[in-house]
């Protein structure tokens, strides 16, 4: 029985062809995957099955009901993740849960069965607001809510982006679970270790379904698209002590709040052009260390100096000569891709004519003259980031801070992106960066892992691979990172 049955559905904006005539069956029972490139139409797509949306022409089923005739049937028998949470970050987690029990008719009491396994990892912190919690916390509420009601189909797109490889893990171990409950799921994500746990695979590019098969057969037949991030310069040599100076110097760094150490006593340098992978999972404490060394806040003890400047008692100018590129991206909406590199030029004080000369070679390497006058809202996620990226960039600061710049973009914009990253290190710009991708990690000169507030460990990849006799590092981080003591939530 098909739990999912699409007819030549297609979806245009204006001249934009979000979906061209897809047709694919989801069976019941199955882990079903979609995958393809930023803007290939997967969201629009689960949108059109959450009957949120129209489809322009064809015709689509979901667990027997007609999505255009049916949409108040489809909605009790579905559950549903956005991209983005889709929680109310100033409830607390009992009454998020709570709403999404009301809004479906029901009572947390008659479907805690189904969710307990999940709930019962968050439900010590049940009157904290959602906007307090990690992202994995998060992302477990999000699940219970989606749950609440029994559902049976459960739409995910992009559940775990932004989420460290250990809970991802988790998070998947949950979904085999659903499934023997007899819940049908659909998942989008970028992840290839998340692919390979699928069923069956759908492959979308540009609004056109390229492929339907196993993982193996999918990720075999588009080789070149899905192949893991190679060696961007086999040739390149990282800095060593010997032949660069530290433009990051860390000793004995503190951050408390109140009697609890987010960061707890780190040290460490960063060479000049180097590439350096600070990682950790969510609550280790890597976002409020890059928040000190960003100049965003201020230590409660030891030091730190970044391009020169000491993080304590100059930490303006330390703005003023880094980069900085946040999860959520720098650029503004509203003003289009030539206003923002204009605007971001002014703000590093570079003169007009210095900013127009620059703008027009910046264009040219992303090959995005033709978009100069488009609009920053309308760009697909990978390109926003790579401008994001060259934005940041664009003074040729010292240093540049990147804090999760890829999450939940496809392979090969990372590729793409990371493309980027080899050229900047090349210009002797330092590149720090943190990430929930290990293939990435694998690219890095070196890499530190924070656990509980700490170092755990620091090195390049092979060495820290060698040192705790681990394959490959997505095994490394696990292995360090389920040594932690502490809650992400404390």
């Amino acid at each position: 029985m098909e739990t999912i049955d699409i007819k030549g559905i297609s979806k245009h904006y204006g001249g934009v062809k979000a979906l061209t005539d897809v047709t694919l069956q989801v069976h019941e029972g199955e882990i079903f995957g979609l995958i393809g490139p930023d803007g290939a139409g997967k969201t629009t797509l689960f949108r059109i099955l959450a009957t949120l949306l129209l489809a322009d022409k064809g015709t689509a089923t979901v667990c027997g009901y007609d999505v255009v005739a049916d949409m108040r049937q489809i909605r009790r028998h579905i559950g549903y993740m956005p991209g983005r949470f889709s929680l109310y970050q100033d409830l607390t987690v009992e009454e998020n849960l709570s709403f999404f029990a009301i809004l479906f008719g029901t009572t947390v009491a008659a479907g805690y069965e189904l969710i307990a396994p999940i709930y019962s990892q968050i439900e010590r912190f049940k009157h904290r607001r959602a906007g307090r919690l990690s992202g994995g916390m998060k992302q477990k509420l999000a699940l219970c809510c989606a749950l609440i009601h029994r559902p049976t189909l459960l739409l995910l797109d992009e559940p775990t982006t932004g989420v460290d490889p250990v809970s991802r893990k988790e998070f998947w171990q949950m979904l085999q679970q659903l499934r023997h409950q007899g819940i049908t799921i659909v998942a989008a994500t970028p992840y290839l270790d998340e692919i390979r746990q699928c069923d069956r695979i759908a492959f979308i590019n540009k609004g056109e379904l390229m492929g339907v098969g196993s993982p193996m057969d999918i990720l075999q037949k588009f080789h070149d698209i899905f192949t893991p991030i190679p060696q961007m310069d086999a040739n390149r040599t990282a800095p060593t002590n010997e032949n660069a100076e530290n433009v990051i110097e860390v000793s004995h760094l503190v951050k408390a709040f109140g009697s609890f150490r987010a960061v707890d006593d780190i040290s460490f340098k960063v060479r000049k052009g180097e590439i350096f992978g600070f990682l950790g999972a969510n609550g280790a404490g890597k976002t409020t260390a890059m928040h000190m060394l960003t100049g965003l806040s201020q230590p409660t003890e030891g030091q730190g100096r970044v391009a020169g400047y000491d993080i304590s008692s100059e930490y303006e100018l330390v703005k003023k000569h880094i980069g900085y590129m946040s999860q959520k991206f720098t650029l503004y909406e509203d003003l289009t891709v030539k206003e923002n590199i204009r605007l971001f030029g002014g703000i590093y004080g570079m003169k007009k004519s210095h900013i127009e000369q620059k703008t027009r070679e910046l264009l040219g390497r992303l090959k995005m003259e033709d978009h100069r006058d488009t609009v920053v809202a309308s760009l697909p996620l990978g390109w926003k980031q790579k401008l994001a990226f060259s934005v940041s960039i664009f003074h040729e600061p010292q240093v540049v801070f990147l804090d999760e710049p890829t999450g939940g973009v496809d392979p090969a914009t990372r590729r793409q992106f990371w493309q980027l990253i080899y050229e900047a290190a090349a210009r002797g710009i330092t590149v720090f960066v943190t990430t929930h991708y290990m293939d990435e990690a694998e690219y890095c000169d070196r890499i530190s892992i924070m656990v509980d507030g700490k170092i755990s460990a620091i090195g390049t990849p092979l060495q820290l691979k060698q040192q705790f006799n681990q394959p490959d590092m997505d095994h490394v981080f696990t292995y360090l990172a389920r040594r932690a003591q502490r809650s992400s939530d404390v």
